[in-house]
């Protein structure tokens, strides 16, 4: 899958790691614990990353009850 070509590489593992995962619906959301452990990267990258494709339109944040979920919307 090519890169996304405006985010950062860090954001675009983030976002691979989610689609690989199949969180590109709102049932299959997880939360940032979630997407760390899968992702192998340290949580204050992933909570930027996240951040970051939030802010570009790429991800969707859902508050819950415990911890938010975020999912692919493009």
């Amino acid at each position: 899958m090519p890169p996304l070509p405006d985010v950062s590489d860090r954001a675009n593992k983030v976002y691979d790691v989610m689609k690989s995962a199949g969180m590109t619906v709102e049932d299959k959301m997880r939360d940032a614990d979630q997407i760390t452990h899968m992702s192998k990267l340290p949580k204050n990258m992933v909570l930027n990353a996240l951040q970051e494709l939030m802010a570009k339109g790429y991800v969707k944040r859902k508050a819950r009850e415990k911890a938010a979920g975020y999912y692919l919307i493009k």
